[in-house]
């Protein structure tokens, strides 16, 4: 099926995380669609090529900063008049090691993308936004699942679903949700293979997913058709979700 993104055009949306991967899929849909995007990276020379590609607004942002983050939803509100949606995407995957030997520094820079870079995104966004809004959080299945090296991962995929849900609680006249893309043939997931540890590493690449359909299912997720699941998180490995997504015939 063709999923309408008609009522996306001339929507303000932020997407974090933009440099590439899902975040830059989704800026190139988002912008195909017709709306006002902005992207949010620390990598400004990539965010720059994508701006001469799709015409978004590059914003140089480190996800962990917290005024900096306020500073990338001003810089939408005064361009746009607003902000209609945010993205939360930014996140890493090290350190990958076992918890009695990951690298303490490393462990909390990553809580410090993951986690709190999600509560910053969502601080930031939630005063400013109109009734209606949209905010997404990409989750991911560690959230539920303990794998092996994944202890920081893992935790902190787990506490931004439960932020998320907290803040859907809290603000239910936002269209709050998350969305679980499964595995993403992305750099992250080289990154992954190249550990070599837990099955996820041993997988073969062609049972990733393309960025792109977690790009689609992003906008699909801030039109009317995805109401039903505004507070609950939307999963790409669901075979009806895919097709309602227009993913599969």
């Amino acid at each position: 099926m063709s999923v309408d993104l008609s009522s996306l055009k001339g929507k303000s949306v932020l997407i974090t995380g933009a440099s590439r991967g899902i975040g830059a899929e989704a800026v190139r849909v988002f912008a195909q669609a017709g709306a006002q995007v902005g992207m949010v990276a620390r990598d400004a020379a990539a965010l720059d090529a994508l701006a001469q590609q799709t015409g978004a607004l590059p914003i140089a942002c480190d996800m962990t900063d917290y005024a900096a983050v306020t500073d990338a939803v001003a810089q939408m509100t005064t361009r746009f008049g607003g902000l209609d949606v945010l993205v939360n995407n930014a996140g890493i995957i090290d350190p990958i090691a076992p918890v009695s030997q990951a690298d303490p520094a490393e462990f909390g820079r990553l809580i410090d993308v993951n986690l709190k870079g999600v509560f910053h995104g969502l601080r930031a966004a939630m005063p400013v936004m109109q009734p209606g809004g949209t905010i997404i959080t990409v989750g991911s299945g560690a959230a539920y699942n303990p794998l092996e090296g994944w202890g920081a991962y893992c935790s902190s995929k787990a506490g931004a679903w439960m932020l998320t849900r907290v803040a859907a609680l809290e603000a239910p006249h936002l269209r709050i949700m998350s969305l679980s893309p499964g595995t993403v043939a992305t750099d992250m997931q080289r990154t992954i293979r190249d550990s070599g540890i837990n099955a996820v590493s041993q997988l073969d690449w062609a049972a990733h997913i393309p960025a792109d359909w977690p790009a689609r299912a992003l906008a699909w997720m801030c039109t009317a058709d995805a109401d039903a699941w505004v507070g609950q998180e939307v999963s790409l490995r669901d075979g009806a979700i895919r097709k309602r997504v227009g993913l599969v015939a």
